[in-house]
Formats: structure tokens, C-alpha cells, sequence
């Protein structure tokens, strides 16, 4: 597709692609799906290229030199060499599969963490973190007499860079942060946080499952340590993650699991490792999901990342205003532009809950609970919210019929 084709986006074509969205539910209506943020649809081109695998090329990768295990095993490295080009690795060595951005990151905190945080250390997060950037330090800073530490955002939902620089200091040894917020949609600006840390000694670690699908990813430009990601959420199949890190750092790691694949020999005295990136693939790996997920990155370069930037803003613009109109209706995080593509609010006197209940019976699918991220919700003052959360097939279409159901479920429901 040429650029000026990439740049006339058109997300009722896309629909097209995803047979998902064709559907009614309950009485004929129209499937509005925007749940995004916790899970993304996938295009018909990467449940093909799943299917081709287990019909035609399946078999384990690196093992056998048959014709079928080397095919797979050729598939299997492409989409690795995807990933790479996709969020500029320096190497393909660099990237590593896993089963979701949570494996991602917990790998970093045993593998990395177990060997280099002691007692007294202190890891810092932001109060906006995921569960998954959370727990996996509390983990490691239990196991070993550290300590985790958590910056502040301030009143319009942005990261309180006063308040994490005062937290920095010589005792951190990993600063752990999203590059957007799942709940806030929270744009933070990784390559300062990365600066402020490096000057300190700390490494960095970058939650990018909200990031890398929906905007040029440079891991390089961000100078950051580690990145993790997820394929779900990138219109890639689920049981498939990525986390890069530095060539250096991954080769200084001891494995994160044991079994086949990562070493290189072992007797009944011990073993040897094996190179990166088998190094922390033990046993057999997500081999169709990895095939899925190149076919998503293909899918995502066939069109244009800004373009669908863009698409996203205009629609998490419009439903701003939109619902912010709703009489009780407050909207948690950044004004637009300068938030994602997401829309977390509370309404006076209905429970979370109970709207997206009734939302669901009009055929829009949102999130309400506390999206794993209890301590942000804590700091808010908040027990949970609801969500919308939009991607490149949503429509203006799809912003109304959620703005004129919300408020037709609120009247009944007060």
C-alpha cells in the first residue's frame, strides 16, 4: 500500500476485516465493542495465518531437522525479526517471547531483580501502575528486604515529575513505569523518566501494552532497559508477549525458567546456557501465537500508526466532550489531547457495574471495575469506574450509540 493509500484511513474498511464486529447481540443489536485497552479483535489475516500454521507448517521449532520443524522454526524467527523491526530493536537477539507483558515482567524482577536488588535497594513505580507492574517488585522486594516506592500523579492525572525525582536517589535500582496509563490514559514521558534514573544508577523498565499498538514504538529513542508488551492487545492472539531488553543486560541474567530450548548441554553434574534469545525461552514456545502476532505487525504496517493516532484522537476527543455533558458524569485523567485513547469516568449515584450492565444489553462492551489498578483507584479516592476504550475500527458511530445509551441506562437506573 502506498503512503497516500496508508494516509486515506478509513476504519468502516477496516471493519471489514474483523468478522467479530458483523455480529448483533441480544435482540439485534449491533455489536460496539470498546473494550480495547483490556483486549483488542483480531483481523481475519492473523486468524488465517493461524490456521495455516496448525494446518500446514506446525511442528516444534529448533529441534528436529525434518522439512516441517524447520519451517516452523524459519515462521517462528520472521515474526521475531518482526517484533525487532517494529519497535527498532538493535537486534533480533534482543527479543524475547513470552506468554503477555505480565510473564515480561516478572522475568525482569526474578531474573534481573534476584540478582542484583538486596536488602535496602528501592524500586520505584508511579500509583498508576497495572497490577502486573506492581506485584511482581513486591514479590522481589519481600523476597529480599527491599523496598518499592510509588510517585504521585497531580490533579489532572499527569506524573508528578517533582514528586518521582524527590523518591530518585542512590538507593534506586529499578524505576518501573507504564508508558501509558491503562485507566488515565496517561501519556508519560518516557524518555525524561528514563534520563532522570540512568543519572541515579537505576535501570528502567517500560509497561508498553498500551503503548506499542497504538503508536511508533522506538526502544532505542527511548534509552530505556527493558520494554514489555503483549500481542492481544496489538490485534494479536493472546498467550504471546515480547520483552526486549539490552543485549548486555539479558546476556548478564541468570535463566528465568529451566527445561529444553534454553540450554546448550547438560549432564548429571549440571548445565550450560544456551545464547539469546533461547537463553529464556525454556520448553516449547507460543509457535502459532508468534506466527499470529508477525501477522499483526504486518496488518499494522499496512497501514499507518499515525494515522491511527489520529483516528483514535478525533474519537477519544469527541466522546470527551460528549460525555462529559452527562449531567454527574466525571471523566478521571487528562483533557485531549494529551491522553490515549481511553475514557475512565464515574457518575454520581449509578455503580460502575450496573451501567456497564446495562450498556451491554444496548450492545456496547466497556469495563467497569477497578481495570488492575487498585492502588490508583485507592489514591483517587475511587472503589472502581467504567471504561471505553477505542481502536482503529471504532466510528463516530460508535461514540454516539455509547453517549446515547449512557445516558438512557443513567435515567433508569437513578
Amino acid at each position: 500500500m502506498s503512503q497516500a493509500e496508508k494516509a486515506k484511513f478509513d476504519p468502516y474498511r477496516i471493519r471489514a476485516d474483523f468478522e467479530i464486529l458483523q455480529q448483533t447481540i441480544h435482540k439485534n443489536k449491533p455489536l460496539v465493542y470498546l473494550d480495547n485497552t483490556a483486549s483488542t479483535q483480531r483481523p481475519r489475516v492473523v486468524i488465517e495465518a493461524m490456521t495455516r500454521c496448525y494446518e500446514s507448517s506446525y511442528a516444534n521449532v529448533h529441534r528436529g531437522i525434518h522439512w516441517l520443524s524447520e519451517l516452523a522454526s524459519a515462521q517462528y524467527e520472521e515474526a521475531r525479526e518482526k517484533v525487532a523491526r517494529f519497535i527498532n530493536a538493535a537486534n533480533p537477539r534482543e527479543v524475547i517471547f513470552t506468554s503477555g507483558t505480565t510473564a515480561s515482567l516478572n522475568l525482569v524482577s526474578v531474573a534481573w531483580g534476584g540478582a542484583n536488588v538486596t536488602a535496602g535497594d528501592e524500586v520505584l513505580l508511579t500509583i498508576m501502575e497495572h497490577h502486573s507492574n506492581i506485584v511482581p517488585w513486591q514479590q522481589l522486594a519481600g523476597n529480599v528486604g527491599a523496598k518499592v516506592r510509588f510517585a504521585k500523579i497531580d490533579e489532572a492525572g499527569n506524573l508528578d515529575l517533582e514528586d518521582f525525582a524527590s523518591k530518585l536517589s542512590e538507593k534506586t535500582k529499578v524505576v518501573s513505569v507504564s508508558a501509558i496509563s491503562n485507566v488515565l490514559g496517561t501519556v508519560n514521558p518516557v524518555g525524561k523518566i528514563v534520563e532522570m534514573a540512568h543519572k541515579v544508577g537505576a535501570i528502567v523498565v517500560v509497561d508498553a501494552a498500551q503503548h506499542v499498538p497504538h503508536a511508533a514504538t522506538d526502544v532505542q529513542g527511548w534509552n530505556a532497559d527493558f520494554v514489555a508488551f503483549s500481542g492481544h492487545k496489538m490485534l494479536g492472539p493472546s498467550g504471546i508477549g515480547v520483552l526486549w531488553g539490552r543485549e548486555s543486560l539479558l546476556e548478564s541474567m541468570p535463566p528465568f525458567l529451566g527445561g529444553g530450548s534454553m540450554i546448550s548441554s547438560v549432564t548429571t553434574e549440571g548445565y550450560e546456557v544456551g545464547e539469546l534469545p533461547a537463553k529464556f525461552e525454556a520448553g516449547t514456545p507460543p509457535i502459532a501465537q508468534a506466527i499470529g502476532l508477525g501477522a499483526a505487525i504486518d496488518y499494522l504496517n499496512s497501514l499507518d500508526l499515525m494515522a491511527i493516532g489520529e483516528h483514535e484522537n478525533k474519537l477519544t476527543t469527541l466522546a470527551y466532550q460528549k460525555m462529559s455533558e452527562i449531567d454527574g458524569l466525571k471523566i478521571i485523567g487528562p483533557e485531549p489531547p494529551n491522553r490515549a485513547c481511553m475514557l475512565s469516568f464515574t457518575i454520581d449515584g449509578v455503580a460502575s457495574q450496573d451501567l456497564a450492565i446495562m450498556l451491554d444489553r444496548k450492545g456496547v462492551a466497556i469495563r467497569a471495575g477497578h481495570h488492575c489498578a487498585m492502588p490508583l483507584h485507592d489514591f483517587l479516592g475511587l472503589r472502581n469506574s467504567c471504561r471505553a476504550s477505542f481502536y482503529l475500527y471504532n466510528t463516530e458511530e460508535d461514540v454516539d450509540v455509547l453517549v446515547e445509551s449512557t445516558i438512557a441506562a443513567v435515567e433508569k437506573l437513578r
